[in-house]
């Protein structure tokens, strides 16, 4: 995978972006911190990390960049949410309900594994790309994905609850990968990057673009 021809980046308004930058760079790939919407024209896909989805979002409104994810989605790059990343993207969240992206067709409800110290770390499966993969998986305050649309692929689980999902460019995980080193899940994120780079450079349309 020439992951050396894409950029990738890391929201960094607050949360843990730094660890997701630090996994980008042992996939081989640059990481750029975006802490200004005219950053996003510069990188080929984008993580939301975790964090506090309420401040987080104050912090988008405030700095202009509801209106250019939404542009950047459209152009068919590459979003990936991880915990408050995932509640940003999600079609509704509720417990409280609140405004979010709705660039990905599920239902979440707002840290309900628990507080901090009912965080807990678990080994997991994740099926990428048609194959059953063992992944590490960190929950800390995580949001549970209470539904799925039709058009969105459910990855993994912890149980019988959908912890990893995709539809079309936008990928998400209700826990964190980049608190651990198994590079799982950002290689193929990184995978979709690259792909759907090629396929705009090759001139296909966003719609026919998502992978």
């Amino acid at each position: 995978m020439a992951t050396d021809v894409v950029r990738i980046g890391v929201l960094a308004l607050q949360g843990d972006f730094d660890r997701h930058a630090k996994a980008l760079a042992r996939c081989g790939v640059e990481a750029v911190e975006v802490r200004k919407p005219e950053q996003l024209a510069d990188v080929d896909g984008l993580i939301m990390p975790g964090g506090e989805s309420t401040t987080l979002l104050k912090l988008m409104h405030e700095w202009g960049f509801v209106g250019a994810l939404q542009q950047f989605h459209a152009e068919g790059r590459p979003l990936f949410g991880t915990c408050a990343g995932l509640i940003l993207l999600a079609r509704d969240v509720e417990n409280p309900r609140q405004f979010a992206l709705g660039l990905i067709d599920v239902g979440v409800e707002r840290n309900a594994y628990g507080r901090q110290r009912e965080s807990f770390e678990t080994q997991g499966s994740v099926t990428l790309d048609g194959r059953a993969t063992p992944v590490e998986m960190v929950f800390i305050r995580a949001p549970r994905i209470r539904r799925v649309g039709a058009g969105v692929e459910t990855l993994a689980r912890h149980g019988d609850e959908p912890v990893m999902a995709r539809q079309g460019s936008v990928l998400v995980a209700t826990f964190h990968p980049e608190l651990t080193d198994d590079p799982t899940v950002h290689q193929y994120f990184c995978s979709m990057v690259v792909r759907a780079a090629a396929r705009r450079g090759a001139g296909v349309p966003p719609c026919e673009a998502s992978l």
